[in-house]
């Protein structure tokens, strides 16, 4: 999809590119976007393709601005609609993103803002152009983040940042965001998208089994102890799987894995 407003989403081999676009707004999320991102994010849930790994961008050189504010004065001034969005649109977006069992990477271009840092804190492994800008400055609007997307952005950013960003509407530049940990490598502009699709593939050459596992053992971490000590139920039932076997046979031959 290009020059419209929506998420679309196209597969390369084993690499699924989910892209947001919104034109002249920098793809900020319409309530139409978040419905569409909970759907594309669902559908991959259950992929039976072959897909190895997700890209996450923005269209036309912007991850994402926030939200499209130029929708807000129709639903935000009642509180049944201001949570009906907030809860069956925005979150259950972002839990379909921390759902899916494949590894997320996110590749930030420009401005990452409120709703962008929100999706992108969803996603494993981020990358981003030397010129992004993150923040949250919705304090200036008069309203907070909801309390779970705070949460989520809290634990991705760190209680510093966080707190700058939402009591402050402090807005950092990407070496900033690098130091603190969410960011995984800082790149100049041009080369961010290249820089992308070689970790992708990076990924997508190794065991999905081993992805999908380690994504469960992150998301029982998020949820808490209880969660952590239920999942050992169950943690070592790929012993006799296939892929645990060709990756050990592979490596005592000297050889490339076939997953």
């Amino acid at each position: 999809m290009t020059g419209g407003s929506g998420i679309s989403l196209r597969q390369e081999g084993a690499i699924a590119f989910v892209t947001l676009s919104n034109a002249g707004r920098l793809n900020a999320m319409t309530r139409a976007m978040w419905r569409e991102l909970r759907a594309v994010f669902d559908g991959l849930r259950n992929d039976d393709g072959g897909l190895r790994c997700v890209v996450v961008r923005g269209e036309g050189g912007a991850f994402c601005a926030g939200g499209d504010i130029s929708e807000y004065p129709s639903f935000r001034f009642e509180e049944p609609s201001l949570r009906e969005f907030h809860e069956n649109e925005v979150w259950a977006a972002l839990q379909a993103m921390l759902d899916c069992a494949l590894p997320l990477v996110a590749q930030i271009e420009g401005a990452c803002m409120g709703a962008g840092i929100e999706i992108a804190s969803c996603c494993d492994i981020r990358l981003s152009g030397a010129s992004a800008k993150f923040g949250a400055p919705i304090a200036k609007l008069g309203f907070p983040m909801a309390p779970r997307e705070a949460a989520l952005v809290h634990g991705a950013i760190g209680d510093v940042l966080a707190r700058d960003m939402l009591l402050a509407a402090g807005v950092h530049g990407a070496q900033r965001l690098y130091d603190a940990g969410f960011l995984l490598q800082v790149l100049p502009d041009n080369e961010v998208a290249a820089a992308v699709q070689l970790h992708a593939t990076r990924i997508a050459a190794l065991a999905p089994q081993a992805a999908r596992l380690h994504k469960q053992t992150f998301a029982a971490l998020r949820a808490g102890a209880s969660s952590a000590h239920d999942l050992l139920a169950t943690a070592y039932d790929y012993a006799d799987s296939a892929e645990h076997r060709e990756g050990i046979a592979a490596f005592l031959a000297k050889r490339t894995p076939n997953f």
